[in-house]
């Protein structure tokens, strides 16, 4: 179904459990969109990021309830150019989600309606699920060590 639809896409079968396809970030609404309006895919469960040290993965878990069918996508993406389309427009619950990533992770999503953090203090530096990221020993005078 996808392959044919979107040759760009490239279909990955893990040893264990189901497939995912890769998507280019460029090319995400366009195959979001799709999905939701032509293969009744209405549900966006979850949306994360994963740091893999060399590069981040936007992962994209969807549910088409009429047709009782999951399916994962993924986006590689570079760290230098962390940024790429939201797909809020066209699942709302999309929303809190691409916040939370960006707030976590420090990736960005373009045309979001809200970006900002979502559980981390507006002025907290840096993104505590980056592979690089060193606590502060202190948060306004507060020590962070547990």
């Amino acid at each position: 179904m996808i392959k044919e639809k979107f040759t760009f896409a490239e279909e990955v079968k893990p040893q264990a459990g189901g497939g995912w396809y890769l998507v280019p970030a460029d090319k995400i609404v366009e195959v979001c969109k799709t999905l939701r309006d032509d293969y009744k895919f209405d549900c966006l469960s979850c949306l994360t990021g994963i740091d893999l040290v060399d590069y981040f993965e936007v992962v994209y878990h969807l549910f088409s309830y009429s047709e009782k069918k999951p399916l994962v996508l993924k986006v590689k993406l570079e760290k230098q150019s962390s940024t790429m389309p939201s797909v809020s427009a066209i699942w709302p619950s999309a929303n809190w989600m691409e916040r939370e990533v960006f707030d976590l992770l420090g990736i960005k999503f373009e045309n979001h309606p809200d970006l900002r953090r979502i559980m981390l203090p507006e002025d907290w530096a840096g993104h505590p699920l980056q592979k690089s990221y060193k606590e502060p020993e202190e948060y306004c005078g507060m020590s962070t060590k547990r």
